[in-house]
């Protein structure tokens, strides 16, 4: 089987109704595979991510395509899928749970960083409490551990700020 080169983008614009399927329009047009994406309204804004497959050659010609949806109100910026190669990890989810203030994110991606930690996927949000109202900041990762560090310092070092942020987290190493 023939590997066809994939693209990944993004995309941003204003939310409105049919702005994905523009993408999706211009994407089956040139004899795009749309393949996976996350996609979700932050505030008035459409954001996401994606990664189609494209005939061999057709790279250029797509991602022009997609540079003219801006004349519609959407930016997409286009990348060449190419992938890197890394050494063997370990997959574990990371979820927190605590009042929101300024610094979470910061604190917890600069310990992972310090480890050679990957994170993956990320979805965060802020939610009122059901007792008393006050603002809840929850998270859950995807992370990949690198073999060549201990996941019991990761998760060491993120309790310490769990700890510090009055936060709770669940750290749940994924079987293979």
């Amino acid at each position: 089987m023939i590997m066809q080169p994939s693209l990944v983008m993004t995309v941003i614009g204003q939310d409105r109704p049919g702005l994905v399927e523009s993408v999706a329009r211009v994407v089956a047009q040139n004899g795009g595979n749309w393949l996976e994406s996350r996609m979700s309204r932050l505030g008035g804004q459409f954001a996401g991510i994606l990664r189609v497959e494209v005939p061999t050659g057709h790279e250029q010609r797509l991602t022009d395509a997609l540079h003219a949806l801006n004349a519609e109100g959407l930016t997409v910026v286009v990348h060449s899928d190419r992938a890197v190669q890394t050494g063997p990890a370990r997959l574990t989810i990371l979820e927190i749970v605590g009042q929101d203030r300024p610094g979470i994110v910061n604190q917890i991606t600069h310990a992972l960083a310090e480890h050679r930690v990957n994170v993956e996927e990320l979805e965060t949000e802020c939610a009122s409490a059901a007792m008393s109202g006050e603002t809840l900041f929850k998270a859950r990762a995807k992370l990949s551990i690198p073999e060549s560090a201990s996941a019991a310092e990761v998760r060491k070092r993120l309790e310490k700020i769990a700890e510090d942020l009055i936060v709770e987290i669940s750290f749940e190493e994924l079987t293979k």
